[in-house]
């Protein structure tokens, strides 16, 4: 695919439009958000689980596997249709866009690019068609400092024995594939660590207690437990010691996708508050019609809008081949802070009844918290674009 707003500066344009195929699959998306997945988010955040015959239809309709070629079984897709499937899906139900970013913009992304031909044979066609996977790099002392790990992996001829516990893992309850980061040597610090591809079947593995949390309830966050895991030193993806390098440059995408995500949300919640403002009337008339209620509308519409081509703009640099970390960082942190403002916003805009479970807008403060946290908090952003300005 062409990469449109190029500029022989190696910058990009404000992205103004989308390319045909792009909006199709953007309408597509849309479609199957708000007819399929909509009238479950509710049901889904009360019970915490995300229901299998969804997952199921976003297999079917190439959704877990958008950047994966066409010869392993995936769509063939780019990237930017990634992020477009992320926003779509977080317009509707932010749960159900985590299961598919966590999938493509990081566990497909690391097999494309770090798995080697008879891997990419095994793994690849199960991701595109059947297989939720999960990235499995957090622990209890590993969090900003994501290389802190204590899971061991210690050779045993052809093989590792993994023993360790990993914490908040998404996608770990409905996972058959783990991408899994453990260190081989612990002395060594990040050169010691190694990524693992873990059977979710493998001996010795168990899938521990899931989360009860805030926001993004229907995707699920898990303890993971190794006691002793043989993995073949054929499951090693990438090279032994190399791990970190996977990690940090999935995770530099994995950014813009958050980013997609969060921007999505904020979208999803402003688009309820115009509905609602149209539809509420006080003083005889239309609460849209006040000049304050206005104000509060233009500015979320402004946020969502900068946002939004903050995380393109990323996503075309990244398919040109351009640097991107800076970028990624930037999308990353204001899509999580206009996301959390804007959804505020719109709980104000319903009043009374945008604090009750009745309206969807409180769902999406909920969720928006976490935009903040997760792949990297707003402070390692903002770290991060400290570094690349001043240098």
């Amino acid at each position: 695919m062409a990469t449109p707003g190029l500029t022989t500066e190696g910058t990009v344009r404000a992205l103004t439009s989308w390319s045909d195929d792009e909006r199709m699959f953007r309408d597509a998306v849309r479609q199957f958000a708000r007819k399929e997945i909509g009238p479950k988010v509710r049901s889904m955040d009360e019970s915490g689980l995300f229901e299998p015959a969804l997952l199921k239809q976003a297999f079917e309709l190439g959704l877990m596997g958008i950047e994966i070629p066409e010869d392993y079984g995936g769509q063939g897709g780019t990237f930017v249709q990634a992020l477009i499937a992320i926003e779509e899906l977080a317009a509707v139900d932010p749960s159900a866009s985590v299961i598919v970013d966590v999938q493509n913009t990081l566990v497909n992304n690391a097999v494309v690019r770090w798995g080697n031909e008879e891997q990419k044979r095994r793994w690849l066609p199960r991701l595109a068609t059947d297989t939720c996977a999960s990235y499995a790099l957090s622990e209890a002392g590993a969090g900003s400092d994501a290389f802190a790990l204590s899971t061991r992996a210690v050779q045993d001829g052809d093989a590792f024995v993994l023993t360790g516990r990993k914490l908040w893992i998404t996608n770990a309850y409905e996972a058959g594939l783990y991408l899994l980061f453990a260190t081989v040597d612990p002395e060594a610090g990040y050169k010691g660590i190694t990524c693992f591809v873990l059977e979710r079947s493998a001996a010795g593995f168990k899938v521990g207690k899931k989360e009860d949390k805030l926001g993004i309830r229907a995707s699920s966050t898990c303890e993971l437990i190794l006691d002793g895991v043989r993995v073949p030193r054929t499951d090693v993806l990438g090279e032994v010691g190399k791990g970190y390098k996977i990690a940090i440059e999935t995770l530099n995408e994995g950014r813009i996708g958050i980013g997609a995500q969060m921007t999505g949300l904020a979208s999803g919640a402003l688009s309820h508050a115009i509905s609602y403002a149209k539809q509420r009337k006080q003083f005889g008339k239309s609460i849209s019609e006040f000049q304050g209620v206005q104000m509060d509308l233009a500015r979320m519409a402004t946020d969502v809008e900068t946002a939004r081509l903050l995380v393109y703009n990323a996503a075309r640099l990244r398919e040109a081949g351009q640097p991107f970390l800076k970028e990624a960082a930037m999308a990353k942190y204001w899509a999580s802070q206009v996301a959390e403002t804007v959804a505020s916003r719109a709980v104000e805009i319903f009043g009374g009844v945008g604090f009750t479970k009745d309206y969807p807008v409180e769902k999406f403060y909920r969720d928006a918290k976490i935009g903040r946290i997760y792949e990297g908090t707003s402070n390692m952003q903002m770290l991060t674009i400290a570094k690349q300005i001043l240098a």
